[in-house]
């Protein structure tokens, strides 16, 4: 059969035509269904599975990481609860309203018991930060070496959070001890502690 007799092929008489036309012709239409099939009903129940895929994908991980979270709630939980001991902890060491001029006085008494001359005590203006107020306290103290080592460790030794900062020491010219052995030394610096905030206060 050639290209000759495909062109006079007439649609209407398509019972007479050649058994190889008339197979060409079923394989041409039942290709055209099997495309439109594809096209409209095919392809979309793909893509659809697709996406049931990833969602079935990201389910997973997601229960995966719920199961795992639900493995350590109790480590959680206990993780949780040593963080609030903790801060509560911290929280005691901070004064608050009440408990500031008892500190105030416990430097002072530090700084006394150590053996050093107050030349100066002078309370700052406090700081407010996100859960406590800094309090600054400008110092001016005469001593020995040694004095001013006592003094410093009895601050650290406090039972409230208490620093200290821009330190500045220097020889008290011409001026010794009262036995007269050791030389007399300035102390200038800020001794700072921190207030708690209460919530009422916080507001």
């Amino acid at each position: 059969m050639d290209l000759n007799q495909l062109t006079e092929l007439d649609l209407e008489q398509i019972g007479e035509w050649p058994g190889l036309a008339k197979a060409m012709l079923i394989l041409l239409l039942c290709g055209g269904i099997a495309g439109a099939w594809y096209a409209f009903d095919t392809k979309g129940q793909l893509q659809r599975l697709r996406t049931a895929e990833q969602e079935e994908m990201s389910l997973r991980h997601e229960f995966e990481s719920k199961q795992q979270q639900a493995a350590n709630l109790g480590a959680y939980r206990r993780q949780l609860a040593e963080m609030e001991e903790s801060f509560s902890t911290m929280l005691r060491w901070l004064p608050n309203r009440a408990g500031v001029a008892a500190l105030l006085a416990d430097i002072s008494q530090t700084g006394l018991a150590a053996g050093l001359e107050f030349e100066s005590f002078q309370p700052a203006d406090e700081t407010r930060q996100d859960f406590c107020a800094e309090l600054p306290i400008h110092i001016h103290v005469t001593g020995r070496f040694h004095e001013l080592g006592r003094f410093i460790s009895g601050l650290a030794a406090l039972p409230r959070i208490v620093t200290i900062h821009d330190i500045d020491i220097g020889a008290r010219q011409g001026e010794h001890d009262a036995s007269g052995t050791g030389v007399l030394l300035n102390l200038k610096a800020t001794v700072k502690t921190y207030r708690y905030l209460d919530e009422e206060t916080a507001e």
